[in-house]
């Protein structure tokens, strides 16, 4: 296997870097203005940059993204999965100027009727009985944290050592060096210590579930399906079904978390992988841009809830506030389930994923590299490490912050924009296999420099 030169990866870093500032004065000159905002950004997390200050949005339509600079570029980040629908969608803007414009009501407090076509189609595609709105998979999350602890009585929740579910505390827990839960590294500003809310137990690893589960207190395991915000980490053959059969021995309920895995399909891993949840959680990619989230509810476990009658569920839920289920989300949502995110679009979103993700894989194996790539549906992500890693403690291990920023300077400066949080790159409905082999001819162009002799 070919070992990468630090000193040519330095080099190269430098000269990207060069053209990156040189080429976007605008950009620069944008971020440098930015001093009422907190990190200079919007939002924190927009400061994940590899160039020194991020890329200034001026428009984008589909799978294509304009800066302010003037430069086009092939966007396989698609807002985090948030644009999974492609930016702007005209389907999605035409429901939702319509809702704003021509029917008026952007919040109301007022239920809809396409709240009822979005709760059977959430139905039909994740097979939960019972759905309710929130404007973040984040929210939905701690909505279904709170109820679970108000059914069962007890207060831990288990999550996966770099499980991603937005902003919650509660999941910022991983398996420390000597197999015990701790707070995850950045933690910041932890209500309580995160040992006294949860656990962690490794990926794929049912034996450090169970140990997890055995105390007794668990009130739900709450997990991705699938590790992605750490790589794509994959279930092995009977994982899932072992983390059912695990929950049910301890009489603790199961939350999936499909905000990033509904990549696999039009009901995501859920339906995917036949699995048999008492919650699912999903958000981001199903309003088409749109802030919304969802929770949806097994029958049995709706029952259970609203026959607590001394559980104020109207009030003091806790579930997302007075915007939720807002007209303008519903729309959005209904549009996009209905005629963008269909069974068809995902059935070519994910062969455009396995193209970009065989073409991928040639190249590691061309040039000898001791990469890997995985695939989930219309999404994949190529990581540092062969095999590719089996829990998040591995990926997390795997991760080269120098050796990605040079790939996605080297991408960005020649119209390819990956995920600036890790490698991952997503299918919109609208993304061709010439889209993939655009990103492909630079990928390789990038190797082919770091690895030469």
């Amino acid at each position: 296997m070919i070992t990468i030169d630090r000193t040519r990866l330095a080099e190269m870093y430098a000269r990207e870097q060069e053209a990156f500032t040189a080429a976007r004065p605008k950009s620069k000159a944008a971020y440098e203005r930015a001093e009422h905002l907190f990190g200079r950004v919007p939002m924190t997390w927009m400061n994940k940059k590899a160039g020194g200050f991020p890329i200034y949005l001026d428009r984008a339509h589909g799978n294509r993204v304009w800066d302010i600079d003037g430069h086009e570029y092939i966007d396989f980040a698609l807002g985090d999965t948030g644009s999974m629908a492609g930016h702007s969608n005209p389907i999605v803007v035409e429901a939702v100027t319509r809702r704003i414009g021509e029917l008026g009501g952007l919040v109301t407090m007022l239920p809809t009727e396409d709240a009822e076509w979005v709760g059977a189609e959430l139905s039909r595609r994740f097979k939960m009985d019972r759905w309710s709105f929130s404007l973040t998979a984040t929210d939905a999350n701690r909505w279904a944290i709170r109820l679970v602890r108000a059914i069962t009585g007890r207060r831990k929740i288990v999550f996966h050592s770099y499980c991603y579910h937005g902003s919650v505390d509660e999941s910022l827990v991983v398996v420390g060096p000597d197999g015990e839960s701790m707070s995850r590294p950045g933690n910041v500003g932890a209500p309580v210590p995160v040992t006294e809310t949860s656990r962690a137990a490794e990926y794929n690893d049912l034996p450090g579930l169970e140990r997890a589960l055995a105390h007794g207190d668990v009130a739900a395991v709450l997990i991705e399906p699938a590790l992605t915000n750490i790589g794509i980490v994959l279930p092995e053959p009977g994982y899932l079904e072992g983390v059912r059969a695990l929950t049910r021995q301890y009489d603790a309920l199961l939350i999936i978390d499909e905000t990033h895995t509904f990549s696999a399909g039009p009901g995501g891993m859920t339906t995917a992988y036949d699995i048999e949840p008492d919650l699912v959680v999903i958000g981001k990619a199903i309003g088409g841009g749109i802030p919304t989230g969802a929770y949806g509810l097994s029958a049995e476990f709706a029952e259970r809830a609203l026959a607590r009658t001394d559980l104020d569920l109207v009030d003091m839920g806790g579930v997302g506030g007075t915007l939720a289920g807002n007209p303008v989300s519903v729309a959005a949502m209904r549009a996009t389930l209905e005629h963008v995110l269909t069974d068809e679009a995902f059935a070519h979103m994910i062969d455009t994923a396995t193209y970009f993700t065989d073409g991928v894989n040639a190249l590691f194996d061309q040039y000898d590299l001791p990469w890997a790539i995985n695939q989930l549906g219309a999404r994949a992500e190529y990581r540092f490490a062969r095999p590719y890693p089996l829990n998040g403690t591995q990926a997390a291990e795997a991760a080269d912050g120098e050796l990605e920023d040079m790939i996605h300077l080297y991408l960005a400066n020649r119209g390819i924009m990956l995920t600036p949080f890790h490698n991952m790159a997503l299918m919109a409905p609208m993304t061709t296999r010439a889209d993939v082999d655009a990103h492909h001819r630079v990928f390789e162009e990038c190797i082919r420099e770091l690895v030469a002799a």
